[in-house]
């Protein structure tokens, strides 16, 4: 059973067996050549893995041990219209409401279309859906789960859905998913995991075409595979694809309470727009109603007891205070719940809210929530009989990499799938069980789209003698970017120092700590203190122009720690742990300057994003977009520049937003 996970958890032993033995016999190789390249092993991962042809190699890389991955704690489960009495239509419906405006129609119906399938497949993977009782198999062998029908399949109900239809297997979804699809990969002869590979820079090569890809033909690249470090051996790693697929997963351990893993820091969303993605609301971080307010842990208390019946009520007063926030009261959408909780936090003063779910029979209770009744009833909490202490916590990023439903991203060659990706599914609050589906959908779409690709990499040159090639230019006109529409350009910090030349970069602000002694451990502890304060369920102008004076702080004291070495502005990625930890954390701090900088520049709220100071709707919804890094990332605007630029330009988002 899989027990809570803290959200501080770090990586100690590595297991002797989780590389394989042909891995290990090329120990004094520092270069992989593969086919396909695949940046995480979550769902999306996997998912893409097991629909490419069997006569790809392809490699897959896990950030850390298999399970440390946010597909591997979802609880809930994957909506799909499989119900009679259920459509697509009304699924879109849902979800555009959820979305409060910002979903992209056409990538939302196209990969909400694909939910039968999608579960269909996952069926024929040996995924163990929970049944209705009367189409129960009667059997637990993984195999025969492989011939479940999805009319088979118990569906449930959670937040935002007008009906029941969120497949589920049991209340531990993810775990069995993953358990299943992993078996799956390393069945295949054709596909290597490698566990505690960690991907730090995509690879890059110029494009030669008649077509244009990018208005500026010298920024048009694709990419070929990606610097990475191997944390078994310690050591970096170049790995040659033709293909590379990013589904590296969210950034929820940018805040103090968090349902994702420790590895979910943003890093693959930098390394794309480093490689010149553009990313899109930033802003949209959305929180789990519902995280156990116990200690530090990072459990959750899935959605699906509020489906079935689960109530919020105040600890002082006993009041159950949604049936005065919403005609849906439990099952309004996320962020409504989550804002409703946090409003009753601040009022108790307690830290929590009551889930109490004993009013249910307690045989259906056990039957049908028996991870989260075992876990809570280790912690001294009988669920039938006791309130859960719950509270919100950060859950899910809403944006990222700017990506069509085929996962293709502004670099021909480079695929994204899953919460790295910004499809347009999600757009300001993710509509719950949504993103399972997104994760299978996209990865085969990736999985039919790819191999056309590499068909059209033909006419290949060796170049300097090395194993890159220039790709032929039927690949690249192959490939369509991503088309986005009402946008609001996000200003960067790159491209504002740029046009200031400079003339502030090396001033250091006032500041009440001493940043000499201030260690890169303590800093990523404050940075997450800082994101979750000012950068919560709900923002205003004078906390983000604070998080982000802080940040210049901390910047800064890079800046002053690299001076001092030679030639620091041309250092290469890290090649020692040491070395990692600090491009870690400077990498995070940019993330979270250009998710402060959305939020800063959105006047408005809209489902995800509230901000104090403007509480109403602006009448034209608009995706926020950051363009693609054209310096490098470790060069960062002064806190005290981009808050007066975004004040002096204040009148004119009013205009464009209007």
């Amino acid at each position: 059973m899989s027990q809570p996970h803290s959200a501080n958890q770090t990586r100690t032993t590595i297991p002797d067996n989780c590389v394989p033995d042909n891995y290990r016999s090329s120990h004094m190789s520092h270069i992989v050549n593969t086919d396909v390249l695949i940046i995480g092993a979550g769902l999306a991962g996997l998912s893409t893995a097991l629909s490419l042809p069997k006569s790809l190699n392809i490699t897959v890389l896990s950030k850390a041990a298999l399970e440390v991955c946010s597909s591997h704690y979802a609880q809930g489960g994957i909506a799909a219209s499989l119900d009679k009495d259920d459509s697509v239509s009304d699924h879109v419906a849902d979800t555009l409401v959820a979305g409060a405006g910002l979903c992209t129609p056409d990538n939302t119906a196209r990969i909400l279309g694909a939910g039968q399938q999608a579960v269909q497949w996952l069926c024929a993977q040996g995924v163990p859906f929970t049944q209705n009782s009367s189409n129960a198999l009667d059997n637990t062998n993984t195999q025969e789960f492989s011939q479940l029908q999805t009319s088979d399949l118990h569906l449930t109900k959670e937040g935002g859905h007008g009906c029941r239809r969120v497949a589920h297997a049991d209340d531990a979804t993810g775990r069995h998913v993953m358990d299943a699809l992993t078996l799956k990969a390393q069945a295949a002869t054709n596909i290597t995991i490698l566990p505690y590979h960690e991907a730090l820079e995509l690879l890059t090569l110029p494009i030669t075409s008649s077509q244009p890809f990018f208005t500026d033909n010298s920024d048009a690249k694709h990419c070929r595979g990606a610097l990475v470090f191997d944390h078994i051996n310690g050591r970096p790693l170049t790995f040659h694809s033709r293909a590379v697929v990013l589904a590296s997963g969210g950034l929820g351990q940018l805040f103090k309470r968090a349902s994702a893993p420790n590895v979910c820091v943003g890093d693959g969303v930098m390394m794309a727009w480093q490689a010149g993605c553009r990313l899109a609301n930033l802003e949209f971080i959305q929180f789990h109603p519902t995280g156990l307010a116990l200690d530090d842990s990072s459990f959750l208390i899935s959605e699906a007891l509020r489906g079935e019946g689960g109530r919020l009520y105040c600890p002082k007063t006993g009041i159950r205070f949604m049936l005065d926030v919403d005609a849906r009261a439990e099952l309004a959408p996320r962020d409504i719940v989550a804002r409703a909780i946090a409003a009753q936090i601040d009022n108790n003063g307690l830290g929590y809210v009551h889930l109490d779910v004993s009013h249910l029979a307690t045989d259906f209770v056990k039957a049908h929530f028996p991870q989260i009744y075992q876990t809570l009833l280790t912690l001294g909490i009988d669920i039938t009989t006791d309130p859960i202490p719950v509270a919100p916590t950060a859950h899910y990023s809403c944006g990222g990499v700017v990506t069509d439903a085929n996962g293709l991203t502004d670099v021909p060659g480079l695929y994204a799938a899953g919460e790295v990706a910004y499809t347009g599914l999600h757009g300001a609050n993710r509509l719950a069980s949504n993103s399972l589906l997104e994760c299978v959908v996209v990865g085969r779409n990736i999985a039919d789209h790819l191999p056309q690709y590499l068909e059209r990499l033909e006419d290949l040159e060796e170049i300097n003698g090395n194993i890159y090639y220039e790709a032929a230019q039927s690949a690249i006109e192959f490939w369509s970017a991503p088309i986005l529409t009402n946008t609001q350009p996000i200003i960067l910090p790159a491209s504002i120092l740029a046009e200031h030349k400079r003339d502030n970069t090396n001033k250091r602000f006032s500041t009440d700590i001493d940043l000499a002694k201030t260690d890169v451990a303590t800093i990523a502890t404050e940075l997450k203190v800082l994101m979750t304060a000012n950068m919560g369920i709900t923002r205003s102008a004078s906390q983000l122009e604070q998080a982000l004076t802080q940040i210049q702080k901390w910047q800064d004291w890079f800046t002053d720690a690299e001076s001092d070495q030679s030639d620091a502005s041309n250092r290469r990625s890290p090649t020692t742990a040491s070395e990692l930890a600090c491009f870690q954390l400077t990498r995070q701090l940019a993330l979270a300057t250009l998710i402060i900088q959305s939020a800063y520049q959105r006047m408005e709220s809209r489902g995800g994003h509230y901000r104090l100071d403007y509480p109403n709707l602006a009448a034209t919804p608009r995706t926020s977009v950051v363009g693609p890094q054209r310096e490098p990332y470790q060069q960062h605007i002064s806190a005290a520049q981009s808050i007066n630029i975004s004040k002096t330009l204040n009148n004119m988002w009013k205009t464009l937003i209007a």
